[in-house]
């Protein structure tokens, strides 16, 4: 009798096999008893129950579908602490001491990549974005001033970069303050690109990616939301500019200290020593300073002395004299003192590439990667370590902590607790960025729910204006007025904002937009990559390019674009929630080809493009596996050992393979029910089949 087959997913349906049994009758005799035959020819007398109707025993009970948000039990698999020994209880407590230390140093690394990733992007683009400030006529118009603040703090992957150079030119007067709101609410859309990249690392599980991917996208939608409605609102009243002006004019506010750079203290020592930029060569680039544009943003003399003396120099005539007093003339030459300023280089950095002569986008993409690897590996270690320690009870206290309400009259003060607690941690902190891309993994492991994550981003949001607040009452007397304004129209954008999606439950949309696209992440996971490309990038340049061909191009083009999504948006919603006021036809999307309703022909498409590296059968990939299987001999459920043994298997695979029957369909079969098949297939005497095996 050939062997059953391996059945996973696999049990009975009655129906089909009642159908089939129907169809089928073996041949009987006059007694109602089947006749088969042996190899031997020796009749075979087989007693056929025939199967019961009742299904009550062969269908299982169906089940409630498992909501994919709801966040996951964090059980503890290991031993209990009562069940452990005195030594055991010992090495219990010095792995939970060595996990931590681990978290903390991987969450160090974590950190400082994200400071050399925010490096690496301002060598590659940094010069870039310094020429886009340059084009002032540009950035006179609103929505140009916006996709600007995008690309820039993308490329430089910083707001408070993007945001000083846009400080140093409010105060030299080659920008006003209205000019320089959109580009700030722009700089608030492109920090949030940080988070979503961390997100993309947990890719692997979809579960995991969904709830990530979630949590760094409300952060996008907030943004997003808070410039469709505020962006217009701004450029017809211009409240931001009056309530700044009239708050700076109020209070008199003096040149202060510093704010206190509590995480840069710690991370400088060890990023300082990978790589260190001028960042004022970005400022001059935008101030259009031509010498400039010839400059590196690689630092190489960290040590230097400057040293201003009087000389005495030939000037064109007595108008270019320092002063009256100072000009005299020897015969047919006018002479004059002035102070001549000498710059003499004491000492070089101390960081890796300070000898390497390389250039700038070189340079840039060489740390790209490495930080990209660095961020890749912190992050799963990390996902691992929290995944290994918050289990038990240790997760319960933390989930109840995190995630739970108070008590019913003031459960509505949890919310702006959160948002407190993150702009105080972002205040810490000091970067945003930081903040969301450290609380991104433990969204993904189920640790914090996304209603609780949108507050605490909403927080960080007003903890990164603080900060900038701060460093504005440090500026000098000359910048302190337009840099302060500034940062105050970014605070007020971001309170703005709030007011708009988080007091009224029913306008916290964000949370609804980043669910609904992680459930389209989780599904087709490469959408993620595509979202991140097309709204962080192709979409701010193709707006700054129609802004370049003039304000008649820009509104002929985006004009009808933003119609047909409005009325896409409202077709949408009356066909959720009142589809009968439509006609028949409008009720659904099959009127449009499947391509431009459906997701799945361009899912088959990118299948079909990366499949083509992807093959199993590739002669690479097989001898790779073979020369992976001989050096570390994997166990039979490593992947690349199932790859090795394909052809094997092939090869001494003859026959026909036995194929599952229709009365089985993708429900799990139990493995009891297969071995007592196999005990009752290989057991001799009269074989009876039963009808709770169908078989």
């Amino acid at each position: 009798m050939a062997p059953w087959p391996e059945l996973e997913n696999a049990q009975p349906n009655p129906n089909e096999y009642i159908e089939e049994a129907a169809g089928q009758q073996p041949p009987t005799d006059d007694k109602g008893k089947e006749i088969d035959k042996n190899d031997t020819k020796t009749p075979v007398t087989k007693i056929e129950l025939l199967p019961s109707y009742s299904t009550a025993t062969l269908i299982e009970e169906p089940t409630e579908v498992d909501d994919p948000w709801d966040l996951p039990a964090l059980r503890d698999t290991g031993i209990k602490w009562s069940e452990r020994d005195t030594k055991g209880k010992i090495i219990c407590v010095f792995q939970g001491i060595g996990k931590f230390l681990l978290l903390l140093g991987f969450l160090y690394l974590f950190v400082c990549s994200l400071d050399v990733l925010s490096s690496a992007f301002q060598l590659v683009g940094g010069k870039v974005a310094g020429q886009f400030f340059s084009n002032n006529s540009v950035m006179s118009n609103p929505v140009a001033g916006l996709v600007i603040g995008v690309l820039v703090t993308v490329l430089v992957q910083s707001s408070s970069t993007s945001t000083s150079i846009i400080v140093s030119m409010v105060a030299s007067s080659l920008l006003t303050v209205r000019a320089a709101i959109p580009i700030i609410m722009g700089a608030n859309i492109g920090t949030s690109i940080t988070n979503t990249i961390v997100a993309l690392m947990q890719v692997g599980d979809r579960n995991e990616f969904r709830r990530a991917f979630a949590g760094a996208t409300v952060h996008d939608f907030f943004n997003w939301l808070s410039v469709f409605v505020l962006l217009p609102l701004e450029a017809a009243t211009h409240y931001l500019e009056i309530l700044t002006n009239l708050v700076v004019e109020t209070f008199h506010f003096k040149n202060g200290e510093d704010a206190p750079a509590l995480l840069k203290v710690i991370t400088d020592p060890f990023t300082k020593l990978i790589i260190q930029l001028d960042k004022k060569v970005i400022n001059q680039i935008a101030m259009n300073d031509e010498a400039a544009k010839n400059k590196s943003l690689i630092k190489i003399w960290c040590k230097t002395f400057t040293n201003v003396t009087q000389m005495n120099v030939t000037v064109p005539s007595p108008e270019n004299c320092t002063s009256p007093s100072l000009c005299w003339m020897d015969g047919a030459n006018t002479w004059t003192t002035k102070n001549v300023t000498h710059t003499e280089n004491i000492a070089k950095c101390q960081h890796i590439f300070v000898n390497f002569n390389l250039p700038d986008f070189a340079v840039g993409i060489i740390l790209l990667i490495l930080s990209l690897l660095v961020l890749c590996g912190c992050l799963v270690m990390i996902v691992k370590l929290l995944g290994s320690v918050l289990k038990g009870q240790v997760a319960t206290v933390i989930k109840k902590t995190l995630n739970t309400d108070f008590p019913f009259p003031f459960a509505w003060v949890t919310g702006y607790l959160a948002i407190i607690v993150g702009a105080g941690m972002t205040f810490i902190v000091q970067s945003s960025s930081v903040f969301t891309s450290a609380m991104t993994p433990l969204i993904g492991i189920g640790v914090i729910s996304i209603e609780r994550a949108y507050p605490l981003t909403l927080g960080s949001n007003i903890g990164t204006t603080t900060t900038a607040i701060l460093a504005a009452l440090a500026s000098p007397g000359n910048t302190l007025r337009s840099s302060l304004q500034i940062a105050l129209c970014h605070f007020f954008f971001n309170i703005s904002g709030i007011l708009l999606w988080y007091p009224i439950p029913f306008t916290r949309l964000p949370i609804r937009l980043a669910k609904g696209l992680g459930n389209i992440s989780a599904k087709y996971r490469w959408f993620a990559v595509f979202y991140l490309i097309f709204f962080f990038f192709l979409t701010p340049l193709s707006v700054f390019g129609l802004s370049l061909a003039g304000w008649p191009v820009l509104v002929g083009v985006g004009v009808p674009i933003l119609f047909i999504i409005l009325l896409v948006v409202c077709l949408r919603l009356l066909q959720s929630r009142c589809p009968r006021i439509l006609p028949k036809k409008l009720q659904n999307w099959n009127f449009l080809p499947l391509w431009m309703h459906s997701l799945k022909p361009w899912d088959n498409l990118v299948s079909a493009v990366t499949s083509l590296c992807q093959r199993r059968c590739c002669c690479c990939c097989r001898v790779c596996c073979r020369v992976c299987c001989l050096m570390c001999g994997c166990c039979k459920c490593c992947r690349c050992c199932k790859c090795c043994e394909d052809l094997e298997e092939g090869r001494e695979a003859q026959g026909i393979p036995i194929k599952v029957p229709k009365a089985f369909d993708n429900i799990a079969m139990s493995r009891e029910a297969q071995e007592e098949v196999k005990a009752q297939a290989n057991a001799p005497g009269p074989k009876v089949l039963s009808s709770s095996t169908a078989l």
